[in-house]
Parts: structure tokens; sequence; C-alpha cells
């Protein structure tokens, strides 16, 4: 069985697509160092480039954990240093997705309309929300509803029975958008339906992304889908070029249903998501259904990405139904995040949510791998006199990352920030609470690349119904969870302490 995974390894697209890289790299490294052992001026100008891209580094707008890993990497290789940051440096997008997304842009704001009155009533009696409010619309037109009704699912599985109801219920057109797609009882369950639903005449559309999905799915699994009329396209898909647009992938989870509901959060279509099978021991994700006028956002935002190579784009407004009106209490936003741009809205709203909070504030995510700046955000809320605990996986699923999230926790703690591990096993949920007044629940990692390079979405709350189920799940989740302490943070080796300073410096791009 092993002998048959390791040639299967060897066949299969991420090696040879890693092999073909790592060549040009060998190639570009060659070809670097015998120039400028041939010819002196080369050697020169490298040098001197190396010296400009360190001034440009530390002078441009961009993250100082970036700067640092670049400065550094420089300083240490200052003769290819130079020319390996104008090759990859400064979070390079490909153009055509910057093409795209500027597109998308333009689109997204002829269609999106913010209710005025709406934002004149948070601006007289909520002015936290009110800025909240504010700043999506200008960040990325991301409209405020009211009188939606959000439901929060404190398990993986909890969302998937629900889902497979609403699947079936569907009569106009289905979206599905998703990182990570595998076989097994969840995707089959929902893909028994989808054929249906296709046989019953319904519009059904799947975006997945390739990288996500290159380990779980054989290869050309996803064109065959159109043999049962399901409309499927693969997100920037992976190809073997020296190039760091890879880096740039939908981590996003979202499913449309007639235009009158939409779930998203965590969760995966895979079993490990439902803990139908265990890798990390007990698999904790969440997630939100949202029905009513909001929903609008979030058809809106799948068709941005499945309009981009089509000859004939699909109108938005085709899809937006007159949803019905809940009697609901709150507010919502659906928004989403780019990495074409410099509006890093998951990270921004999480730091809002954060400086907003006055008696607490509970988050979960899977890697807690964080700047200066969010620390410093967690850090001051906690020495201000608010409860912050956050809660973060004791069986992890990347060793490495998990020690870049342990790094951060002497410093946390001191300032008195509370950290649990969930003793069961895995978290993988992305919510942020505060107050009993607001919470995010998403797709976005307390991590680099959820903040700087994917593409992201969530669900900004105020006031909705739901959050006292949302406290209610981490009150249970911190009791049954392992709170670090700073003598076990302090009694680690020199070695490990060195380790993950280490890797602390180089987490940007991991």
């Amino acid at each position: 069985m092993n002998l048959k995974r390791v040639l299967s390894f060897f066949k299969s697209k991420p090696f040879f697509v890693g092999i073909l890289i790592l060549t040009q790299l060998l190639v570009l490294i060659i070809l670097i160092v015998l120039l400028s052992y041939q010819f002196y001026w080369f050697y020169i100008l490298s040098l001197i480039l190396s010296f400009i891209a360190s001034v440009y580094i530390v002078n441009r707008e961009d993250n100082p954990s970036f700067k640092i890993l670049w400065v550094l990497l420089i300083m240490s290789v200052p003769l290819m240093g130079g020319l390996f940051y104008v090759l990859f440096g400064g979070r390079k997008v490909p153009k055509e997705l910057r093409i795209r997304d500027q597109r998308s842009f333009e689109e997204f704001a002829q269609v999106m309309k913010q209710n005025q009155s709406m934002i004149e009533a948070l601006q007289q009696h909520a002015p936290t929300a009110y800025k909240q409010a504010n700043y999506c619309w200008h960040s990325g037109f991301f409209p405020v509803y009211t009188n939606c009704e959000v439901t929060y699912f404190p398990l993986g599985e909890n969302m998937f029975d629900s889902l497979l109801t609403e699947l079936k219920k569907a009569k106009k057109f289905i979206f599905l958008e998703y990182f990570i797609i595998a076989e097994g009882i969840m995707w089959n369950s929902i893909l028994d339906i989808l054929k249906d639903k296709v046989k019953e005449g319904v519009d059904v559309r799947l975006i997945y992304d390739d990288f996500g999905c290159i380990t779980t799915m054989p290869p050309h699994y996803f064109e065959n889908l159109q043999r049962y009329g399901i409309k499927t396209k693969g997100f920037n898909p992976i190809e073997p070029h020296l190039a760091l647009q890879m880096n740039n992938r939908d981590h996003r989870k979202i499913v449309v249903i007639d235009g009158e509901a939409a779930y998203t959060g965590g969760v995966n279509l895979a079993d490990e998501y439902i803990n139908r099978y265990e890798r990390f021991g007990h698999w904790k994700d969440m997630g939100v259904l949202v029905r009513g006028s909001a929903v609008q956002t979030f058809t809106v935002l799948f068709l941005q990405f499945w309009n981009f190579d089509e000859e004939v784009k699909s109108d938005p407004m085709q899809f937006v139904s007159n949803a019905q009106t809940y009697a609901e209490s709150g507010y919502v936003i659906p928004f989403c995040d780019s990495p074409t741009d410099d509006d890093y809205v998951g990270q921004q709203t999480h730091i809002n949510l954060i400086n907003s909070a006055n008696h607490y504030l509970y988050a979960s995510t899977p890697y807690l791998v964080i700047d200066q700046e969010m620390r410093m955000a967690l850090t001051l809320a906690a020495k201000n006199g608010v409860d912050v605990r956050l809660l973060v996986p004791h069986i992890p699923d990347k060793k490495i990352v998990f020690e870049v999230t342990r790094s951060n926790y002497e410093r946390l703690i001191q300032s008195g920030v509370k950290i649990y591990e969930y003793t069961p096993g895995f978290v993988h949920g992305k919510v942020m609470l505060t107050d009993d007044r607001s919470a995010v629940v998403g797709t976005v990692n307390m991590d680099y690349r959820s903040y700087y390079l994917h593409y992201e979405c969530g669900v900004w709350l105020y006031q909705t119904s739901c959050l006292k189920d949302i406290r209610r799940d981490f009150e249970e989740s911190f009791a049954c969870s392992h709170q670090v302490t700073l003598e076990e943070c302090q009694s680690i080796s020199i070695f490990r302490r060195f380790f993950r300073a280490f890797l602390n410096i180089i987490s940007p791009v991991m």
C-alpha cells in the first residue's frame, strides 16, 4: 500500500510541477553565478541592484514582516537577492489576475447599492457598526443589510445536514465555490443531489481551486463533471512556471441557492470537515447560513469569478431575487478580500472588531501566524482590560506552522491574552466575536496567506440573534480546551526557542 502511494506520488501533477520549478530555479542560480564570474560588471550591477532593492523595500508601503524577510535575504546573498526580489518580491500578483479583478471590481460597483437610510440610522444609534459599514462600502462596495436570518453552525456536520436539505429545495440555480473538494461521503452526497438538480433544469455551477484540489481528486475529474451537466471551472490552474502566482489561491467557500440562501465558513467539501474521516482528532469547524437580501452579495461575488473568461457574461441581476424579509434584528455585511489591491479587508475587519471590544473578544483560528500590527491590536485590547481569548488547535495539521503559532504565545500571554488549545483535536473555524454585539464568520485565518495572498470571504454580523449561539459555542470550546500558561512557554529548550524565532522571520512565505 505504501509503495503504491509512493509510485502514485511520483506520477502526480504536484511532483512534476515541483521538479520543473526546481529545475528552472537551479538553472537561474547557475546562470547568475556563471555570469558573475565571467563578467565583472555583471557582478557589480548585481550588487547595485541588491542595494537599490533594499532601499526600495525599506521605503515602500508594505507589511514590516515582508520587509524584514526580503532585506535579510538580500543581505545573505547580495549577488542574487536583488534579482530574486525583482522576480518574486513585493507579493507579486499575475497581471491576468489584476486585470480580471479590476474589471470585476468595476462591475461589482455598478451592481451593488448602499441603503443610505440604514447607514444614517447606524450613524445615530450604533457608531461602531457605522464605522465598519463605512469601511466595507468604501473598500469594496459591500452594502449593509437588515431583516436577514442568520443560522450559526458550531460543527461542520451540522452545516452539512442543513446544506443537503437546502440543495434539495433548489428550483433555479446552485452556485458552489470551494478551495478543497475530495471524494467521500460529503462530496458524493452533494454530487448526487447536483446531478438530480441538473436533470430538473436547475443551473448548477462549480468553481474549485486547482491547487486546493490537486491532491484530493484524480486528473481530469472536474472536466468529467461537465458530462453530468455541471458547469465547472478551475481557479488559477497550477502550471510549472517559476513565479509566485501559485500563492494567490481561491480560499473562499460559498454556496448560493436560488438567490435565497447562502453558506460560508471554514468547511470545505471533504470528509474530515464533518468528522467522517479522522485526521487530526476531532475536527471543529464553523459556518453560517444567511437568508434574505444579504444573499445578493454572495450571488454577485460568485458571478464575479465566473464571468471572467466568459464570452457571454451572466447578468448578476438575473440571479438576484426579491429575497424574503425576515423579522430579525441586527445588520449583516457579506464581504470578500483580494490580494490584487492594497485594501486588506479581512485583516482590517478583524482589527476593527478587536479595537471595538469593551468587555471581551473571542477568536478561533487554525493558524496564529500574525504580524506586529495584529499582535499590537490583541495586546492593546488585553492591556485595556478586555478579556481576550484565542482558540487554536492542540493537534496541528501542519507541524511547522504550528511551531510558528506557538512562537506567538509568550508575548501575547505576558500582555494578558488567554490562549486555549482545543484538546480534542483540530480547530479550523475562523470566527471572531466581541461583547455579544458583533462577529465575523468566514474563511479568513489569522495568518499572512489569508490576510495578504488569498481570495477570502466572510460575513460581518451586528446584533443578530445568532450571536448568543456563537458565544455559547466558544464557552463550550474553552471548557474542553487547555489554557496555555506562561510557564509552559518559558520551559522550552533554547534550541526550540531559536527555531521558533527563525520560523517567525520566514513566516510571511509559509
